[in-house]
């Protein structure tokens, strides 16, 4: 059986704007629910363990999908997200691979996470594939090759676009636009029209370009898995 490690951000705030943000619910439940029904084991972390927040945006009927729904009526899956694990206790020798859903709470927690880091160059090294959705790819930010180069240089990578962070008005709230920081570490940054779903796979790194892509990174990352 195959494990997998979500690994989740515990940042809840907004910026400076007073309102709340966290992980984005269908980037959580769609790959949740694909890792699952193909017969793997998935284990959830957190920087902070316990329940990371959720955007309460993702909570909004017009962003309820097949899965979310799956979600709220599930006991189990519930009470595994209210209770993850601090993610400085995960170790990557536990998992075949690791998943990053993204929400904009990413941003702030996991791009700057020594811990995340160390785990993302960890899996990498040890030939575990690495998935990232949406805003997720963010946390490649500071994660270094083997030859201490930025991850992304030269390779083929995707991410929330300016476009699609100009259209919820938020460029000027985030700490740094996904496109923009993977373009200037070297990334070969393609993506699809905006809100449409897009993936890309460059050997064991996969990166999804926004929420409509998590179920299809989650399709790559299980394929790269075997």
């Amino acid at each position: 059986m195959k494990k997998i490690l979500m690994v989740l951000t515990s940042h809840d705030r907004l910026g400076d704007t007073g309102k709340k943000t966290g992980f984005w619910l269908e980037e959580f439940a769609a790959p949740y629910y694909a890792f699952l029904d193909a017969g793997a084991a998935v284990r959830l972390a957190s920087p902070a363990g316990g329940q990371p927040p959720l955007d309460p945006k993702s909570d909004e009927p017009e962003f309820q999908t097949e899965a979310t729904h799956r979600f709220q009526a599930d006991p189990v899956a519930i009470q595994q997200l209210s209770d993850t694990h601090r993610l400085d206790e995960m170790k990557v020798e536990d998992f075949d691979a690791v998943f990053y859903p993204g929400g904009h709470g990413p941003l702030w927690d996991l791009a700057e996470s020594p811990v995340s880091i160390a785990l993302i160059e960890g899996a990498l090294a040890a030939g575990k594939p690495v998935a990232t959705v949406c805003h997720a790819p963010g946390v490649l930010r500071h994660v270094k090759a083997a030859d201490g180069s930025p991850l992304v240089r030269g390779r083929q990578v995707t991410g929330f676009t300016n476009t699609e962070e100009d259209a919820v008005q938020l460029t000027n709230v985030v700490p740094f636009l996904v496109e923009d920081m993977l373009k200037a570490h070297g990334g070969l940054y393609s993506k699809g029209p905006d809100w449409a779903p897009y993936a890309v796979v460059d050997g064991l790194l996969i990166t999804g370009q926004n929420p409509a892509s998590s179920e299809l990174v989650a399709k790559k990352l299980l394929e790269t898995l075997g």
